[in-house]
């Protein structure tokens, strides 16, 4: 049985290696060829000199860690990605714990939780903690040595430097800053590492960082600062938007970016040029995919975020505040009038070598009313728990799926083997209301069908109305060699609505937790009733429902335009 999920997974490593893009797929293949090399005694790396006693300058880090994550921690308590371990064993490589888990540990980002809880004890406990590291991986290792993981623990640890080191003893400086220097040494030598996206990012970050603060470290910061220039190049869109597709990950890229940029200004350094430029165009698409709450939306592994950090990032990466409706390259919509505002995924799914956070869920969207969320995507938690197959799938967003079946075709480990290759989208505004109308063709291969969806949000914004179309290749015929195929069209509420199914099987009543009354009505399909769950805070699996109208691509939707079904979302009065 072992041997068997071994070649399946090397099977399915070697597929996703296919689909890469050559440069992409060398680099990866040599990093994979030379790792063998990296626990060799006798690797450049392990060079050792005189160390420093102190850091030439410290990166500023204005962002807030968590007091009471601090506290568990002095006490051995350590808590991500919603699992808890008491006193680890081994503290660095723990018997059960999955790698994402195992990456936050060795990422030291929790440093900043520990100076948050403030004291002596918690300052004792980091130092006694970065030494316990240092001496426990001497050796070269998958995880505690990945280069985003030793990236973001050289970042963490120049940027928490003045809470745990400065006044420490001068042994114990030495000490970090001999292992800093070996990390940088390594990431400079392994970098690109065969690492895209988001990833990359923050390994250049990490270099430019080494670079900054430690002696004779001028040649890590220009390998760092020409790594994250070519990547920014390569993965920002003309909107502001990352290729990527996730607005966690596009987060991440520009709190990275903030970063960078104030630590080059408090080293006095040069600022690249179009450095500001990119953090404005990014804010910018940010603020499209906030919804009223101030989170984030959820499409592509993202989850709501905490909203008075994202609203932190956002001020501090400066620019006007000009609220885009629409992100065109990045294939995103927002739909505003009155207080209701609709967040829709109206693009391509991420190109291979940039699609591991992908989810097969094109065409969907997200409601919500003032700061109340009621329609959405059951979102995502980080990891590889249980839920990281089930969250990807068409069936765990709001959109259309047909016969129990993906728009894209999903990798098990992340990634996409099959994708919509057209998506179009055409937008207009008049008096206040909004027309949107998209199509995908990820169906197409399979069933000969494409996706067409319609939203029309009135001026009051009280009013939605859609149709969601199946249309056949050649003359309409929404059905393949006379199949009769199966399709549900899914809202799924947030947690806090509570839903309501007619007995006519045509409507359903929706409340949300201020009072607000919403009726969904449908023709063309059957109105249901029926559980969902909701991961899009971190940490936290919470129950949920879902409307979803069904029906058969023969059945009574079927039109000479193809399969239609007509819905509407009205706003229901006082008293209703």
């Amino acid at each position: 049985m072992q041997n068997r999920n071994a070649v399946a997974v090397w099977l399915e490593t070697y597929r996703q290696w296919r689909l890469l893009p050559r440069d992409l797929a060398l680099d990866r293949l040599a990093y994979g060829l030379r790792r063998p090399l990296f626990a060799l005694p006798e690797a450049p790396w392990h060079r050792t000199g005189t160390p420093p006693a102190s850091v030439i300058m410290v990166p500023p880090d204005p962002w807030p860690g968590k007091a009471e994550r601090g506290a568990a921690i002095v006490e051995d308590n350590f808590r991500f990605l919603g699992r808890s371990l008491h006193k680890p064993a081994p503290r660095w490589a723990p018997l059960g714990m999955e790698p994402a888990w195992l990456k936050r540990l060795h990422g030291f980002g929790w440093l900043r939780d520990l100076r948050a809880a403030g004291g002596d004890a918690p300052r004792r406990k980091a130092r006694s903690l970065v030494a316990d590291w240092i001496d426990a991986n001497q050796r070269w290792s998958p995880i505690a040595w990945h280069p985003v993981v030793t990236a973001d623990r050289l970042a963490h640890w120049f940027s928490q430097y003045e809470f745990f080191a400065a006044s420490a003893e001068v042994s114990f400086r030495q000490t970090l800053l001999a292992s800093a220097a070996r990390q940088a040494r390594h990431l400079a030598r392994v970098l690109p590492a065969g690492l895209s996206g988001a990833d990359l990012i923050t390994a250049a970050k990490g270099l430019c960082y080494a670079g900054l603060c430690l002696p004779q470290g001028e040649p890590w910061l220009d390998r760092g600062l020409a790594l994250l220039a070519q990547a920014l190049e390569e993965q920002l869109l003309a909107d502001g938007g990352q290729c990527e597709r996730a607005p966690a990950l596009l987060l991440s890229i520009l709190r990275d970016c903030i970063d960078l940029r104030a630590a080059l200004l408090a080293a006095g350094r040069e600022v690249p040029g179009d450095l500001s430029l990119r953090i404005e165009g990014m804010v910018a698409v940010l603020r499209l995919l906030q919804h009223g709450d101030g989170g984030l939306a959820l499409f592509n592994g993202s989850n709501e975020g905490e909203d008075l950090q994202i609203d932190m990032i956002l001020q501090r990466g400066g620019g006007k505040k000009v609220q885009l409706q629409s992100a065109p390259s990045s294939g995103f919509q927002r739909l505003q009038a009155g207080r209701s505002l609709m967040l829709v995924d109206a693009g391509r799914p991420a190109a291979p070598g940039y699609d591991r956070a992908a989810h097969a869920g094109t065409l969907s969207f997200e409601m919500s009313v003032g700061r109340e969320r009621l329609i959405v995507n059951c979102g995502a938690q980080d990891g590889e728990g249980t839920w990281q197959a089930a969250q990807r799938t068409t069936a765990a967003h709001s959109t259309l799926v047909l016969a129990e079946t993906n728009s894209a075709a999903l990798f098990a480990s992340g990634g996409l083997y099959r994708r919509a290759e057209t998506v179009t989208c055409r937008r207009n505004e008049d008096e206040g209301a909004i027309w949107l109308e998209a199509s995908h063709d990820g169906y197409l291969p399979l069933f000969d069908l494409t996706h067409h969806r319609r939203l029309y949000l009135a001026a009051s914004g009280e009013d939605l109305r859609g149709e969601d179309c199946l249309k056949g290749q050649a003359k309409g015929d929404p059905s393949k060699d006379g199949q009769d195929l199966a399709f549900a069209i899914r809202f799924h509420l947030h947690p806090e609505v509570q839903a309501m199914a007619a007995q006519d099987g045509r409507s359903a009543v929706l409340r949300l937790p201020k009072g607000g009354g919403w009726r969904l009505r449908a023709a063309g399909a059957t109105v249901d009733l029926e559980p969902s769950v909701y991961l899009g805070v971190p940490g936290k699996i919470r129950r949920s429902q879902q409307i979803v109208l069904s029906g058969t691509t023969g059945g009574r939707s079927q039109t000479a335009e193809g399969c239609v079904v007509k819905w509407a979302l009205q706003r229901l009065g006082p008293g209703s």
